[in-house]
């Protein structure tokens, strides 16, 4: 009897919790989660684009061109929006959908792609408002905070997916966000959500939906929406963000991952100098602690601390002599380093259609590996497969140091060498190439008699 009665408290227990749920969900009141969330999402939906770029790529030997799809968000009135670096990065044309149904095209404004970022203005025959959202502060953020995630995944036009904050401030590696943290979310980004908004439930945009991964349950990353001000400000002036360059990497005091502990509180790492930089010219030596940046204690005790750091250093006045003070075994060094212009983080692209092979220019950036042996040059991006560069036994990253005897210092040399030869039909299609692979000089010839189909 006992037993029958406790299932039966349990039953009425359920269905009374049942009822309040039901109550509480129907109930048209400010708590009301649901009309919460609706209404979040129709304050930032009609901002959202859905955008179809036509790029341009040299990797596979040859340029060609690709339709890709990603998403925006409308930030002004006037129909300027954002997006990714990666969904707008050498595109030809853009394509857009509006919420309404509306086409237009876009236009690139700036790009960053230190912090992968764009700004576009989009275009539509007789609109001239736009629907846009309100960035909100991401400073003020708390993990376990509902959000959405917006966008077009797997190009499906318009989508939202709900999640909560996982971190608010995400350190993911000095090669993907030197200049700032991420938010990570598991509410579902795929491909497509590239460039589309991470929205609070206050209908205010928080991030920019960037990097997602595919294994372990959904973990997504945004660009903080404080980030994203700051650099949309920049695109908006100059049409890039002008950094300055010490040339250093830096490295938190107490590196748990790799096992290493400095004591104090104060300061940063000199992991490596950059031959040639600023740092180098001033006599910064790697093992020193950098203190202090114009009399302003540097703090980089932890990972989450560098991007800051790495943020002051690039705002620093150009050809302006900075004071800094470091910390070199048990001394107290005092020295001046001059900050320079950054300049282009990417290389210039060529395609050598005859060869089938495409050529890029070196870059402290993009490629430090192959600016260790060559600071300026030109090297093999990609190799058509099958061509002639392939046939001749040229690779990936060979650097061009010659052609025919005569020296390779730009990608204009390399141009005006090429069209000469290959508008020369007299001439044995041959030619001499002197190359530096892996430090090594080689000496090849590339034949290109044969003619291989597109």
């Amino acid at each position: 009897m006992r037993g029958r009665l406790g299932i039966f408290s349990i039953f009425l227990s359920i269905m009374c919790i049942s009822g309040l749920l039901t109550a509480s969900a129907s109930a048209e009141d400010p708590g009301d989660f649901r009309k919460i969330i609706q209404d979040a999402k129709e304050k930032v939906f009609p901002a959202v684009v859905f955008l179809m770029p036509l790029t341009e790529r040299f990797d596979y030997g040859k340029r060609e061109k690709e339709q890709i799809a990603g998403s925006g968000v409308f930030i002004s009135e006037s129909g300027e929006a954002v997006t990714n670096w990666h969904v707008a990065d050498k595109a030809v044309s853009i394509r857009c959908l509006l919420h309404d149904g509306k086409i237009g095209t876009a236009k690139v404004l700036g790009v960053d792609k230190d912090t992968d970022l764009a700004l576009l203005q989009i275009e539509v025959p007789g609109v001239t408002k736009f629907p846009f959202a309100q960035l909100g502060k991401s400073a003020e953020l708390k993990e376990g905070q509902f959000v959405m995630a917006m966008g077009a995944p797997w190009g499906l036009s318009r989508s939202v997916s709900l999640g909560i904050i996982s971190c608010t401030t995400r350190f993911l590696s000095a090669e993907i966000g030197m200049y700032n943290l991420w938010i990570q979310t598991d509410a579902s980004i795929n491909p497509g959500n590239s460039g589309g908004p991470l929205v609070d439930t206050t209908g205010r945009v928080i991030g920019i939906n960037t990097r997602a991964t595919f294994f372990g349950g959904d973990m997504a990353f945004a660009i903080p929406s404080d980030t994203v001000k700051e650099i949309t400000d920049q695109l908006r002036a100059h049409g890039h963000v002008p950094r300055s360059w010490l040339g250093v990497r830096l490295q938190p005091l107490k590196d748990f991952e790799l096992n290493i502990f400095y004591e104090g509180d104060q300061g940063v790492l000199v992991a490596s100098v950059d031959p040639g930089s600023p740092a180098e010219a001033a006599g910064l030596q790697v093992g020193d602690i950098l203190l202090k940046v114009n009399d302003k204690p540097v703090l980089g005790v932890v990972r989450e601390d560098i991007p800051a750091i790495n943020n002051s250093i690039a705002n620093l006045e150009q050809g302006k002599p900075t004071a800094i003070v470091l910390k070199r075994g048990d001394q107290t060094v005092n020295l001046n380093v001059t900050p320079r212009a950054k300049g282009a983080v990417e290389g210039e692209d060529f395609d050598c259609k005859e060869w089938n092979m495409t050529v890029k220019t070196i870059n402290p950036f993009d490629t430090p590996e192959l600016h260790f042996f060559r600071n300026n040059g030109v090297y093999v991006q990609g190799i058509r497969m099958p061509g002639n560069a392939a046939q001749s036994g040229l690779r990936d990253t060979d650097i061009l140091l010659e052609i025919n005897g005569k020296p390779i210092e730009t990608l204009a040399e390399l141009e005006d060498v090429y069209n000469a030869l290959v508008k020369d039909t007299e001439r044995v299609k041959k030619v001499s190439l002197k190359l530096l692979r892996n430090g090594l000089v080689l000496h090849t010839v590339l034949d290109y008699t044969k003619h291989y189909k597109e």
